[in-house]
């Protein structure tokens, strides 16, 4: 079984290479598997001196190229229950207007709605939802908010942008918010402190499975004090992490009754055809049209 195969092989190898194959063969690693995968989308360039020859046709690797011409960006005033601290924090950070999903996003939030955003990547979705949480611990001090990833490297990514805006907030107007991380990676002599000074938590499922929900005495300045709870990347949580996630949300809303709070979902998802269906069975009620 082994001596055709070799034979086989031997053979393959010992054909003329042709110009397309030689000046693949000088690619190596990453970039290189890159820019074949470039030099394929682009039919008609040349690459590396070669010339790409497929044109919009489907093959077993692209089933259709399209083009689509560019759109000039919509924007919209920043809506008027902002407060002007966090105004003047955003512009202080170069924004000076939102996009109009950004602002209708973060009206339906200001006004105690549940929101599901779905827009591409890069669009801007985390201001939808960082603006109506830090809005409202400018008004009320002792709000809290909770933010759930699927991912650790995720929440890192998140926490860095908030103690951005939070420490712009604080040199512009002096409000003073505690952005904190907690997974397992958190130690425990910081735990304390996190329970008693985070305005805003930044988590994930297991950990308010495993860490929160069953010491909920310990956080209960958090949940009684709960207005937002944000769930990233929600396109994610589907099979039987999605019905996880489904059943810590219930627990988590059970305790929230408990402690007197009734905290505002706001979603955020990659493109999804049925975010709002996604949405209300993760959350168990229903959000608005």
């Amino acid at each position: 079984m082994i001596a055709p195969l070799i034979t086989c092989t031997i053979g393959r190898l010992a054909e003329p290479a042709k110009p397309e194959t030689r000046a693949l063969a000088t690619r190596s690693g990453r970039d290189g598997a890159l820019e074949a995968a470039v030099e394929r989308l682009e039919g008609g360039r040349s690459v590396h001196g070669v010339e790409a020859r497929r044109d919009d046709t489907p093959d077993l690797h692209v089933t259709a190229i399209r083009t689509l011409p560019a759109a000039a960006a919509q924007y919209a005033p920043f809506p008027p229950g902002l407060d002007s601290r966090l105004l003047g924090a955003l512009r202080a950070r170069g924004i000076s207007q939102l996009y109009t999903h950004q602002a209708a996003a973060i009206e339906h939030a200001l006004a105690g709605r549940h929101v599901v955003i779905i827009t591409p990547t890069a669009s801007g979705k985390t201001l939808c939802y960082n603006a109506p949480v830090l809005n409202s611990m400018l008004e009320d001090s002792s709000s809290r908010a909770l933010y759930l990833f699927p991912t650790k490297a995720l929440a890192q990514d998140q926490l860095a942008e908030l103690q951005g805006t939070a420490e712009t907030l604080a040199s512009t107007s002096g409000e003073q918010l505690g952005v904190f991380t907690y997974d397992g990676d958190t130690p425990q002599d910081a735990r304390r402190t996190i329970r008693s000074r985070a305005h805003i938590v930044l988590s994930n499922p297991d950990m308010v499975h495993a860490g929160i929900l069953p010491h909920h005495p310990r956080w209960a300045k958090l949940f009684e004090n709960l207005r937002y709870v944000i769930i990233d990347e929600l396109h994610a949580y589907r099979g039987v992490f999605g019905s996880h996630l489904c059943n810590v949300l219930r627990r988590l809303r059970r305790v929230c009754r408990h402690y007197g709070s009734n905290p505002v979902f706001l979603c955020s998802s990659a493109t999804i055809a049925n975010p709002r269906e996604l949405a209300d069975e993760q959350r168990n009620t229903g959000f608005d049209p």
